[in-house]
């Protein structure tokens, strides 16, 4: 039987999502299917890969010289299995990592900033993206008065960890990059959550997202952008979450950048 073609598939330049894929009769084609498995595949993969800390940190040292070597942490999710049965153990520091965070405490000189880096549930996205991400940030850091503390890397962990991480370090700010849920598209993809005056027992409403950052979604350069805006801003105020609004696409829009939304035009 022929494959039907679908008047749409002109639209699957624009996007990776999964349109206009024809038919023959009431299925999808072969091709398509077999795609779909592949892409399934690949996203329980994703969860399920560890991360490499030696060669992450290796990579971070590059990114970061002059900085202290990043300190390797754990959460009180010992396995994955645990990781992805508990997701409250992945909030938390296992009692090790606490007690060597301690030591880094300067009250005399508290850290601007914290980063934090996070498998989640997709280490290939910690593994590809956050040292080139670090990379455009510190290029927009650097110029202006920013400490930052000690880079972590913690293993099974959750976006709520940056909190006790921070806390721990006496850190006035806090971004976490952590891997995102896989998607059939995007196995790869990081997200970033700014945190103001971070400590544990925060929700989601004191955290600002930037999402999908990699190279075939949001640009490490326009990441950096977007959250180096939001550093500042949450600085200036001492606060952020849902009292900071990202305006940065709406200036971009007012004096005709690339990312002009579409709708708008």
């Amino acid at each position: 039987m022929s494959v039907v073609p679908n008047p749409w598939h002109t639209l699957r330049s624009l996007t990776a999502a999964r349109i206009a894929l024809g038919r023959t009769g009431i299925s999808l084609p072969t091709a398509p299917q077999l795609e779909f498995q592949l892409a399934h595949a690949r996203a329980r993969d994703a969860v399920h890969l560890p991360l490499d800390t030696a060669q992450l940190a290796q990579d971070l040292g590059e990114v970061l010289p002059g900085h202290p070597d990043a300190i390797q942490l754990a959460s009180a999710a010992h396995d994955r299995g645990t990781y992805l049965q508990r997701p409250d153990l992945g909030r938390r520091l296992d009692a090790t990592s606490h007690d060597l965070l301690e030591s880094f405490y300067q009250p005399a000189r508290p850290y601007d900033l914290a980063l934090v880096v996070v498998d989640g549930l997709s280490a290939l996205a910690i593994a590809q993206n956050a040292a080139p991400f670090i990379h455009a940030l510190l290029q927009r850091l650097e110029p202006e008065d920013w400490s930052l503390a000690p880079t972590t890397i913690v293993t099974q962990g959750r976006v709520a960890i940056g909190d006790e991480v921070g806390q721990l370090l006496g850190a006035k700010a806090v971004v976490v990059l952590v891997g995102e849920r896989p998607g059939l598209s995007s196995p790869d993809s990081m997200g970033l959550y700014l945190t103001w005056a971070p400590h544990v027992g925060l929700t989601d409403a004191a955290r600002n997202c930037i999402s999908n950052v990699r190279p075939e979604g949001l640009s490490y350069g326009d990441a950096a952008y977007k959250l180096h805006m939001l550093l500042r801003e949450s600085r200036r105020r001492q606060l952020s979450g849902v009292d900071l609004k990202d305006e940065t696409v709406d200036v971009l829009a007012s004096d005709g950048g690339a990312m002009r939304n579409f709708l708008l035009s």
